[in-house]
């Protein structure tokens, strides 16, 4: 079963990202908060990351650099999620090494295709 750490502070959203994917056979764990995300990254060894841009505690942009300046996270798959679609935004994620990045609201094939693509071995 492949785990995906989702790090995502609106409820809502989190839990329709989690029945989605539940549904496909994976294990969801989520976060609500940015502040200790790096650390349960690190241990829990994830398939994949999900990452909201805007996060208390600490952002995505900051979780995602810290995730890259980590030798054993440097090739994880991210996957950055934002309401915020400005062209800053993304320019920033791909210069910290994003591995794709999706505006909300986004349907839920286009979802599922991102997190299959990033995550096929």
């Amino acid at each position: 079963m492949k785990h995906v750490v989702l790090v995502e502070d609106e409820l809502n959203i989190a839990e329709a990202i989690r029945f989605l994917l539940s549904n496909d056979g994976w294990r969801v764990e989520t976060l609500a908060n940015g502040a200790n995300a790096v650390e349960v990254i690190r241990n829990a060894t994830p398939d994949l990351v999900m990452l909201d841009v805007m996060l208390p505690g600490k952002s995505g942009f900051e979780i995602l650099h810290d995730l890259r300046a980590d030798p054993a996270l440097t090739d994880m798959p991210v996957l950055m999620l934002t309401a915020r679609g400005q062209r800053s935004d993304r320019e920033t994620a791909e210069k910290a090494g994003v591995s794709r990045f999706m505006t909300k609201p986004f349907s839920n094939a286009e979802m599922l295709d991102a997190v299959r693509e990033l995550t096929a071995k």
